[in-house]
Parts: structure tokens; sequence; C-alpha cells
């Protein structure tokens, strides 16, 4: 099984999909994370209740995750 910082030491520069504890769905690039998890996204697109949004880069506190996925 992978640790979650393994994963996003791996990942970094590559595209994530990410689900939140609200349902949200994040897709992004990884840019760089913490200890805690928190991630800087690029070129991020949020989907909700079958609506899409770009919302370009955010900061993600790594607590509202749920899983990680490369896209």
């Amino acid at each position: 099984m992978a640790l979650p910082l393994d994963v996003l030491q791996k990942s970094v520069n590559q595209k994530l999909h990410l689900l939140l504890k609200d349902g949200r769905i994040i897709e992004g690039k990884l840019s760089g994370y913490d200890e805690y998890m928190n991630m800087v996204l690029d070129d991020v697109e949020e989907a909700y209740n079958d609506t899409k949004r770009r919302l370009g880069t955010i900061i993600l506190r790594g607590n509202n995750v749920v899983s990680i996925s490369l896209k």
C-alpha cells in the first residue's frame, strides 16, 4: 500500500484527480505540497453536480481530501 506522501512525491508536475469530503472532484497539476498534504495545484478544474468550472491555481488543504489518483 502506497503512503499518501509517497504518492504526492512521485506526482509533482503530474495531473491528479482528487475527491474531496464534500463530493467535489478536483483535477489539476500538482506544483507542490507539504507534510500536512496541503497542495498547490495549477490548471484546476472543479466538477460538482454535473457542472464544471475552471479555478486556475489553488491551495488545497490536505484535510479535505478523501482520495488521490493519477489522471
